[in-house]
């Protein structure tokens, strides 16, 4: 830069990143440091700015000065945060009578007045701060652009009692305290406050020449923006829009024609000077241009806003051609925006209407009818419809819904209920805990906020991304995994220290944990294999047996049914490792909640209603989360885990047979106490020892604890002693430490944060100082009792870039999450790794 003073300068050559002036201020400077063409401007620094906020009267003659007499300049923000706004760019400054008699006497005097009307609009609006409706009744009210251009002036005399303004150092003192102002405005700081920026952000600004072509010249004349890669897929080339014939870049919202329809001179000087800036930039750039009479000047380049699928093309395409490393490659993706790729997405081009909000529990988009319960999805399903399955929340009877659902709505629960969770798993949107829409259970109905009913049938949408219920079938778009896509996540593998599994339960689980190469499976929820129909009855003939011998019979017949279950299982994974969390919940879950239920439950075990009614009421807990469940039930019920270590064993035998060895990891859920561990793991090793004595195999399993509990991560050195692994579920264990129960937290939660009491909701991020130093306790406890212990997290913050940070710092050996989320784990624990490289070069 050579200056006019140290805070008024001319972009020229010399430094431009010393923050003085903002990130705009830098992009130019840098433009004319490369030798691209750019227009004289004028940068206002940070401070020069601050200046005039406070009063003092910018010194418009010396900001004037470069650009000689009668020309036009436009007004830009240069904010000091590239995600920080600022008003939109004032165009055409300096413009009065005489030069709009010029313009029409050079160019077309429509355009010119065109021009000149949408100056005087703006000049009113920004700066005389009148109604904007009286000018835009202008518009409506007087077609012909010289009657509407006389009236307007007529019009600010009158609001104002004066003409409008004829100097160009009157307007443009204006209009830098219209800019400054607009930036000062409590709405401004709520935006750039929303974007990380702090109280005291700085704004400069940017006083540029205005390209105006003329009639005579000859070439191309117009502006427009294009940028050197398609932002939808990220592809190489000339992408953007062109309006030619325009007087000024004012006009840019004129209708617009393809960038194709400039001359074969003026593309090559574009492309040369996208070429030049990604190769300085090592970056592809969007670019504002002019072209007068035959000659470009670039008049601003920033970031192209793309796709996260161009996103990830550009970033491969930059270390394929040399200019990045891989490992710079895989920084400019947030790992939480794969997941847009992973699932359809609602087309924001077009309108919709938000009929509802609530959590964003699962990501993607879904269409569908409205469907109250499980039977009326697979109806929908066996018809090849798609629907939305509509709950108050969701329990484990509803699995079978959501498989048959195309997406899931609940009025209840939080981003680790339920019906979040399951959501995840199955890769199914998912808006949870939508508070402000009306569950009518009588009428079987949806009511909105604002009265609108939708009845079974009816169709709705869901954005699980953005948390919204959308009234009506609204436009999707389809997912799509490039080869770009697969090179980028393979790179992650190549850097990270840290394996990645995927909590799967079911055969399509594991289908897309290994399309999206999981490591292995870190948390099988066995509870998930009893919601088959036919598994269900006998489910729950079992827990109505009148003595253990009954219930022994009766899970004699769910054994070849879990077994089954553990062959695929293991079969998928061909000797990856797979942990299965033995059977967790409490009984009542496996229960019928209706009235037509019960009966039916009555009728097919051929027992009284009131027999189920009195069983029920047996099983009735007032807190059923901290009651009969996990290893309190496999200690006092011991038939069920000895079916299900059977069952597992059994399945590794046949595995084996088929030439797919591998060593299961058995969990137990919900201790917490050493003395749990020694007794369940004395009836696992007794199953196992009977099972290789009637199949004469030998094999070998793991036993370990899904910590859940403070006192089990407290004590985690005694549970060391019997255990070749921890694995945190820290839904649990965030629920229990804070005493929040994760289905209802959504109901103050936003209140919370927003308030400062949590600096983020727990159940989306680990909390690391309450939560996170249990793990660090547990995990110093237990290795200091068992130094060869595995330390894992299976809860839903598994799939969280932060949490994965915090694991793989605290030297955890491998983290797990839902199918869906493992490409998100696997980029996010690369970057943790490359962070911490000595060596990492960009």
């Amino acid at each position: 830069m050579s200056g006019i003073d140290g805070s008024v300068v001319l972009l020229g050559q010399g430094n431009a990143n010393d923050g003085r002036f903002g990130v705009r201020a830098s992009r130019l400077a840098e433009l004319v440091n490369f030798g691209i063409p750019v227009p004289a401007t004028i940068a206002l620094s940070i401070e020069a700015v601050r200046m005039i906020a406070s009063g003092h009267a910018p010194d418009t003659e010396k900001i004037l000065d470069p650009f000689g007499p009668e020309t036009l300049v436009s007004v830009r923000s240069s904010p000091g945060g590239i995600d920080w706004g600022g008003a939109p760019t004032f165009h055409a400054v300096g413009l009065n009578c005489a030069i709009h008699e010029e313009l029409c006497n050079a160019h077309d005097p429509e355009a010119a007045s065109k021009l000149y009307f949408d100056f005087i609009k703006s000049y009113a609006v920004r700066v005389a701060r009148l109604d904007p409706e009286e000018f835009e009744a202008l518009t409506a009210s007087c077609p012909d652009v010289f009657g509407r251009l006389a009236r307007a002036k007529s019009l600010y005399a009158k609001c104002t009692g004066e003409s409008f303004p004829q100097d160009m150092g009157v307007q443009l003192t204006h209009v830098l305290r219209s800019m400054v102002r607009a930036w000062e405005g409590p709405t401004a700081h709520l935006l750039r406050s929303a974007h990380g920026a702090p109280e005291n952000a700085g704004l400069g600004l940017l006083v540029q020449k205005t390209v105006v072509a003329t009639k005579s010249g000859e070439g191309d004349n117009g502006f427009g923006a294009v940028s050197g890669a398609d932002p939808e897929s990220g592809s190489r080339g000339l992408f953007g829009n062109f309006c030619p014939g325009c007087i000024s870049v004012a006009r840019v919202e004129m209708p617009e024609s393809s960038i194709k329809k400039l001359s074969p001179r003026s593309s090559s000087d574009l492309e040369k000077h996208l070429d030049l800036l990604r190769r300085r930039k090592q970056d592809e750039l969007e670019i504002d241009f002019a072209v007068a009479n035959g000659k470009v000047w670039v008049l601003d380049a920033r970031p192209i806003d793309c796709s996260v699928q161009a996103a990830i093309q550009i970033a491969v395409d930059l270390a394929e051609s040399g200019l990045i490393s891989k490992e710079s490659s895989l920084g400019r993706l947030e790992p939480d925006s794969i997941a847009r790729i992973l699932h359809p997405q609602v087309d924001r081009s077009r309108a919709y209407n938000v009929i509802a909000t609530g959590i964003s529990a699962s990501p993607g988009a879904a269409s569908g009818a409205v469907a109250f319960s499980s039977q009326a999805a697979a109806e929908y399903a066996a018809r090849n419809e798609s629907c939305i399955l509509v709950r108050i929340e969701t329990g484990p009877e509803d699995i079978k819904g959501m498989h048959f659902a195309s997406g899931v709505l609940t009025g209840r629960g939080g981003i680790t209920s339920h019906a979040a969770v399951v959501a995840r798993g199955l890769g199914v949107p998912c808006v949870a805990g939508a508070s402000d829409i009306q569950f009518d259970a009588r009428m079987q109905a949806l009511i909105s906020p604002g009265g609108k009913i939708f009845r079974e049938g009816d169709s709705i949408s869901i954005d699980g991304t953005r948390g919204e219920v959308l009234e009506g079938a609204v436009p999707l778009e389809k997912p799509g995994l490039s080869d770009a896509f697969r090179i980028f996540l393979d790179w992650a593998d190549e850097s990270r220290d840290m394996e990645v599994r995927a909590n799967a339960d079911t055969p399509d689980e594991v289908q897309v944990a290994n399309s999206f190469k999981a490591d292995g499976i870190g948390l099988c929820r066995t509870e998930h294999m009893f919601f088959d129909e036919a598994r269900l009855t006998v489910m729950r003939e079992m827990i109505f047996a009148d003595s253990d011998s009954e219930r022994r019979a009766t899970l004699k017949q769910l054994l070849p049914m879990q077994r089954s279950d553990f062959i695929e299982l293991f079969l998928n994974m061909q000797g990856r490792p797979v942990c299965i969390r033995l059977f967790d919940p409490p009984l009542h879950e496996f229960l019928p909640r209706e009235r037509d239920e019960i009966k039916e439950l009555a009728d097919a075990l051929d027992l009284p209603d009131s027999r189920i009614i009195a069983r029920m009421d047996e099983l009735r807990e007032f807190n059923p989360m901290l009651g009969m469940r996990g290893v309190r039930l496999g200690i006092t019920v011991p038939e069920i885990y000895e079916m299900q270590a059977r069952a597992i064993f059994e399945a590794l035998v046949e595995a084996r047979r088929r030439g797919h060895p591998g060593t299961p990891e058995i969990m137990i859920p919900l201790v917490s106490a050493n003395r749990e561990v020694e007794l369940v793991k004395s009836s696992v090793d007794a199953v196992a020892h009977t099972v290789r004595k009637e199949t004469g195999e030998t094999f070998d399993y793991k036993i370990g604890v899904i910590v859940e509990t403070p006192r089990a991560a407290i004590r985690a050195g005694d549970l060391a002693a019997n255990s070749s692994f921890l694995s945190f579920g820290t839904n649990d264990l965030t629920q229990m430490t804070y005493g929040i129960s994760r289905d209802d937290s959504q109901r103050f939660m936003a209140t919370y944060v927003a308030r400062g009491v949590y600096p983020e909701d727990p159940f989306a991020t680990l909390d690391k100082e309450g939560v996170g130093e249990l793990l660090l306790l547990a995990a110093k406890r237990g290795r200091e009792a068992n130094p060869d212990l595995v330390l894992s997290i299976c809860g839903e913050h598994g799939g969280d870039a932060a949490t994965i940070e915090f694991c793989r710092k605290a030297g955890f050996n491998y983290v797990s999450c839902s199918p869906f989320r493992v490409p998100i784990a696997r980029l996010a624990a690369a970057q943790s790794a490359i962070r911490n490289r000595s060596d990492f070069r960009r």
